[in-house]
C-alpha cells in the first residue's frame, strides 16, 4: 500500500515546486527572415513555417 502524506501542502509551495520545473522556450532563427522564432511555430513577423507562407492575404471585397 502507498503510503499517504500526513499534511497538504499549500498552494503556494505546490505553485513554486511547479514554476521550477517549466522549461526554457527554444528559439531558433526564422529561415525566411532570420528573426528569432520559437520552434515549431509559424514566424511571427513574416508568417513562414518550413518555407512555406501560411498568412492569409486579405482581399477586399468591392460592392457591385
Amino acid at each position: 500500500m502507498a503510503g499517504e502524506p500526513k499534511r497538504r501542502h499549500s498552494s503556494g509551495r505546490k505553485n513554486t515546486r511547479r514554476a521550477s520545473i517549466n522549461l526554457a522556450v527554444n528559439l531558433t532563427e526564422c529561415k525566411n527572415c532570420n528573426k528569432p522564432t520559437r520552434s515549431h511555430m509559424v514566424c511571427a513577423n513574416c508568417g513562414f513555417y518550413g518555407g512555406k507562407s501560411l498568412k492569409k492575404e486579405k482581399v477586399q471585397v468591392t460592392k457591385a
